[in-house]
């Protein structure tokens, strides 16, 4: 039976007065987290507000004695809980490196993080890794360089193996970090507390039977139970409490409700995060006076969503169900119940997948506003798409210049919505408009991101404008699906007409640079990623390190043209010449730039 399920901050997981060990045993998986998820991990916890939700784990709890040491067996969870005692050994190294700086108060923290890797009364590491591939034994020997364990000679080749390497990450992460602040010993300080305030929900249970049932129910094939599922267990046991004594249907009703909700969004739980975070954000307005912080991030999101909750079920229920069919809309997943509305809808479908391709979401949250009070805004499906268009120029601008910065998109979506109260049809329009317009990049900036280095800037928003440039010239007769994909992967990509590759071919050095290598290098690294190098082809690892007489007339088994002769108006001037050179990159280039400029002007149609 389940024990407790609680949620928990880190100080309080690993508290420096408690006598509780957590140790992995011998038949689960060695360590096997990378560097994708130590970055993201430390990334997660400095870009979010502390408190931030970090998971679930589940542990075996057979102790009966409360005074004497409890070992909880970890069954599911031990990669994050070794990882972040790595990551705090990390920290310590730091903190003991300046000990001479520190003030008293920062002493303190550097004993607390010691009391957090092993126990105040004995020598016993507060978490255990299993014994695999020498994880328990290499976590040891990073204890004991730090001095916290009495020294002993470490296993061979250890400072290979991934538990050192993780450390060693975090190591250097922290010091890169600090070094670049301001006050190196207040950033590692104000990190240290934002890892102690990271919330894990710990699961309880008293057997192993009952932790792998656990396990198997609340992990489908080792995913771990997600904030959107806390939100959904919250959610059915508080309308099951409140129709206590109702009809069973009632509460089969609200969850088959919460089912058609992630049938609008999808099973991606990026996705899900992502639509809660912008349901909030997009009716803060209206939602405030329930429970009111600045914006939806990932490390509230469960109490803005308890307290939404516990305010009135039934309402919440049927509103966000409501919002969860509109943003299947703007995901192109889902459609509208009445069959007028359908057809209207079918004019938002291009301009919404191309706001997805140029990596425009954080525009859903306005989106999702503007639908939603459609009426009460006395919009029309053709305000509608006439914004989503020119969103789609405002992201193809922004995610090329970085101006306004990612970090402020969600509080400038949210400023927009409620600067539009009291405001309704063309208005509305206009004033979205015009915010945008003021924070944007201005023509200069963007034109000259425009003829720099832009695959390397941003390959894929790159990719769209290439797209966006073929597609102006295509009719029903030459019509392709640029974005057609293969096995989750496109089948058109970028092709770099002078190869991007460490190992030019000598035809290539003949062609751009006479003969010569050296100056051909200087060449292949100051034009290979220019707008004026690219194109997109459907064959391009058959094309790569080809001549480029052999790229401009490839064709495939059926003797139809895969090369530049593809037939698509990108590709007219690749198509028509015989060489290629400095001086045709730079006017192709300069035409392509123009192209541009014009597709993406900031303007409404």
């Amino acid at each position: 039976m389940i024990r407790s399920v609680k949620d928990y901050p880190i100080s309080q997981l690993l508290d420096v007065d408690s006598n509780i060990t957590y140790y992995v045993p011998k038949y689960q998986r060695e360590y096997i987290w990378g560097k994708e998820e130590w970055e993201y991990l430390f990334d997660d916890l400095q870009e979010n507000n502390p408190g931030y939700f970090l998971g679930s784990f589940i542990c075996i709890n057979q102790s009966g004695d409360t005074l004497a040491v409890q070992r909880l067996e970890l069954v599911d969870g031990q990669q994050r809980l070794v990882t972040l005692s790595l990551l705090l050994a990390a920290i310590y190294k730091f903190l003991q490196t300046h000990y001479d700086a520190l003030n008293e108060e920062q002493r303190y923290g550097l004993y607390h993080i010691r009391r957090r890797l092993v126990l105040k009364d004995e020598p016993s590491v507060r978490i255990r890794p299993q014994m695999q591939n020498n994880n328990e034994q290499d976590y040891l020997a990073v204890l004991r360089e730090l001095g916290i364990l009495a020294n002993a000679p470490p296993p061979r080749y250890w400072r290979s193996r991934r538990i050192y390497r993780a450390y060693s990450y975090f190591e250097e992460r922290v010091r890169s970090e600090a070094g670049a602040a301001e006050d190196p010993i207040k950033f590692v300080m104000d990190f240290l507390s934002r890892v102690n305030q990271a919330v894990m929900v710990k699961i309880e249970v008293e057997t192993v039977g009952e932790a792998y049932v656990l396990f198997e129910s609340l992990n489908n094939r080792g995913v771990p139970l997600t904030a959107i599922d806390l939100i959904k267990n919250k959610l059915l046991a508080t309308m099951e409490f409140l129709q206590r004594g109702a009809q069973p249907e009632v509460v089969d009703h609200a969850f088959r409700q919460w089912n058609t909700l992630l049938q609008y969004i999808g099973d991606d739980y990026r996705i899900q995060e992502r639509f809660f975070r912008h349901y909030y954000n997009a009716f803060r307005g209206d939602l405030k006076d329930i429970y009111a912080v600045p914006v939806a991030t990932r490390s509230n999101l469960m109490h803005i969503y308890e307290r939404l909750i516990d305010h009135d079920a039934p309402t919440f229920l049927e509103k966000i169900s409501e919002a969860g069919r509109y943003y299947g809309v703007l995901l192109n997943r889902t459609e509208p119940d009445e069959p007028g509305e359908r057809e209207e809808l079918c004019f938002l479908r291009k301009p919404l997948l191309d706001l997805e391709r140029v990596q425009g979401t954080p525009a859903y949250q306005l989106l999702l506003h503007l639908l939603l009070k459609r009426e009460e805004l006395q919009l029309d499906y053709g305000h509608v798409a006439s914004m989503i268009r020119f969103l789609v120029r405002f992201f193809a601008r922004r995610n090329l210049t970085d101006t306004p910065p990612t970090r402020d998109l969600t509080r400038l979506f949210m400023g927009i919505i409620d600067q539009l109260s009291g405001l309704t049809g063309d208005g509305v329009v206009t004033a979205i408009y015009h915010k945008l317009v003021a924070v944007s990049a201005d023509d200069a900036e963007f034109r000259k991101r425009l003829n720099g280095p832009i695959y390397e800037e941003n390959a894929g928003v790159t990719r769209f404008i290439l797209c966006s440039i073929a597609e102006q010239g295509m009719t029903r007769e030459n019509e392709v699906d640029l974005w057609r994909l293969d096995k989750n992967r496109y089948v058109w990509t970028i092709e770099h007409v002078l190869p991007q590759g460490a190992n030019l071919p000598r035809s290539w050095v003949e062609m751009i640079a006479d003969g010569d290598e050296e100056k051909a290098r200087e060449y292949q690294q100051n034009y290979a990623h220019k707008l004026g190098n690219l194109t997109i082809s459907a064959y391009n690892r058959e094309l790569g390190n080809k001549s480029f007489l052999e790229k401009r007339d490839r064709k495939d088994e059926r003797g139809n043209f895969v090369g530049y002769k593809n037939q698509l108006n990108l590709n007219e001037d690749l198509a028509n010449c015989s060489e290629w050179t400095i001086d045709r990159i730079t006017a192709r280039t300069e035409r392509l730039i123009e192209l541009v400029m014009d597709l993406f002007k900031l303007e409404l149609d």
